[in-house]
């Protein structure tokens, strides 16, 4: 199994960009992810 692009402070550090309220399609296009990534089933 491949490793993480992003270590786990990264990662908080988005998530907590996005619970800011700044859109997923934003956040997406700046860390070069699909904005479907931070969707929550």
């Amino acid at each position: 199994m491949r490793g993480s692009r992003f270590t786990e402070a990264q990662i908080v550090a988005i998530l907590k960009e996005l619970d800011a309220g700044r859109p997923a399609k934003d956040l997406a296009r700046r860390h070069g992810v699909h904005a479907n990534a931070f969707l929550a089933d």
